[in-house]
């Protein structure tokens, strides 16, 4: 296929969307939850230093909330402009789901996000703490009708065909489809990790620079150890997850695993080099029987070859790396939050080393839901809806050239916009840290 042929283009055009959309939800959602424990802690103790970490993170969680908001109606416009087909097909299913979203969630986070972020001198403080859980609460809400419609296309219940378009017969179906508690969960604790390695990460910075106030060890614990609980949890879900797809979604299970053809106790792949032409996998290095174990808890178990999917199935190097990826950094969490918890117990702060380390990881939480999502994503292809609906069969007819010309300056506003991001985060982070800087260095002078 010509790699800039219009479906191609449009593929790429709103997997850009997506993926810069989804990192700033993968923060709110959890923020929102972190900034009601900092409000609760201070309301129940009384110490000032959990009301500094709440005054200097909801700043972060309101830059986090208004970029999440533009990028998500950026990519909503694209299921009119580049896949019509999609809402002329599902909309039964789709446009309910989304409705739900605003309604319920949306305008629950707008009415009460005001009060929040400039209420507390100006409303009273159980009043201010209630609009806090308000906010949290309606991400979450938010979280749980988009993952239930992404869910429904990969695990597609509840409806018939009629006329050509989909009807839906139970709406409880629809939304708890087969694999939606799953992802639900899945991505629920994804948000949590990534925000606890955003708050650990740029808590270890500002303890780098010598901000050694209360508020900030709060918060750098509470990010250690947010980590520290939530990682092996997302593993045992994790697990669960890869039986649901392994039922559900076989074709995406045999790209992530690289099997070519049905086979019982299948290697666990931790390198190798997928090549559809062959329909092999050059410099394979695994470990026997262990994707059989671990997929079927049986060593002898037969998980289907993508030979039984012959043109529907995904692009196989793409969902076993961003598999293999996804994996990486997990463990990469583990060790780093399970270490710098045990530091943290033992000497009451993490070595200069370490604190490095949460630095550099700070934005490892997107790193992971990045990879996951293209798991997900890529993985479903070539159907938009599993078994209903194909994503060629819903591509707009705009030409090539207009979708790589607002491609490209997508792209180039979302480089911007990403970077702008990042360097406000770690900005706010020295202007709090500023004056114990200061006091450090008059120290040493």
């Amino acid at each position: 296929m010509d790699s800039f042929d219009p479906l191609t283009l449009a593929r790429i055009q709103f997997a850009a969307n997506i993926s810069f959309h989804i990192l700033f939800p993968t923060i709110s959602i959890a923020m929102g939850w972190v900034l009601l424990y900092f409000k609760t802690r201070f309301d129940r103790s009384g110490d000032a230093a959990w009301l500094d970490a709440y005054g200097f993170w909801v700043k972060i969680f309101a830059l986090t909330f208004a970029l999440g908001v533009v990028s998500g109606i950026t990519m909503s416009f694209q299921f009119g402009t580049n896949w019509p087909g999609y809402m002329q097909k599902v909309g039964n299913v789709a446009g309910p789901l989304l409705a739900y979203e605003v309604l319920t969630a949306f305008f629950l986070e707008a009415t009460f996000l005001g009060i929040m972020l400039f209420g507390r001198s100006r409303v009273s403080n159980r009043v201010h703490t209630l609009a806090t859980f308000l906010v949290a609460f309606g991400t979450t809400v938010s979280a749980f009708w988009i993952i239930a419609l992404n869910s429904w296309m990969q695990t597609p219940a509840g409806v018939s065909m009629l006329d050509g378009k989909v009807h839906v017969e139970s709406w409880l179906a629809v939304i708890f489809n087969p694999s939606m508690p799953y992802r639900l969960t899945h991505m629920l604790l994804a948000s949590g990790l990534t925000v606890a390695f955003l708050v650990a990460g740029v808590s270890a910075y500002r303890w780098l620079r010598g901000d050694r106030a209360a508020g900030v060890r709060h918060a750098l614990t509470t990010g250690v150890t947010l980590a520290a609980v939530l990682i092996p949890l997302q593993i045992l879900v994790g697990d669960a997850h890869g039986l649901n797809t392994f039922h559900h979604q076989p074709a995406k299970l045999a790209a992530i695993e690289g099997v070519w053809h049905t086979e019982r106790g299948a290697p666990l792949l931790l390198f190798a080099l997928p090549d559809e032409a062959t329909q092999s996998n050059r410099y394979a290095v695994g470990i026997p029987k262990l994707a059989s174990l671990i997929i079927t808890h049986q060593p002898d178990g037969e998980i289907r070859g993508l030979n039984e999917f012959a043109g529907a199935h995904p692009p196989v190097a793409k969902v076993f790396w961003s598999f293999r990826v996804m994996v990486a950094v997990g463990v990469a969490m583990l060790l780093a939050s399970w270490l710098a918890a045990w530091q943290l117990r033992r000497r009451g702060e993490p070595a200069p080393w370490l604190s490095r380390v949460l630095v550099a990881m700070t934005f490892s939480g997107w790193v992971a839901t990045l990879a996951g999502w293209f798991v997900t994503e890529i993985g479903r292809q070539p159907w938009l809806v599993t078994g209903i609906l194909r994503t060629a069969d819903t591509a707009s007819t705009v030409g090539g050239g207009m979708i790589l010309s607002t491609l490209l300056m997508y792209l180039a506003l979302y480089a911007v916009l990403l970077a702008s991001y990042v360097s406000v985060v770690f900005y706010l982070a020295r202007k709090a840290g500023a004056p114990a800087a200061a006091n450090l260095e008059g120290v040493s002078a």
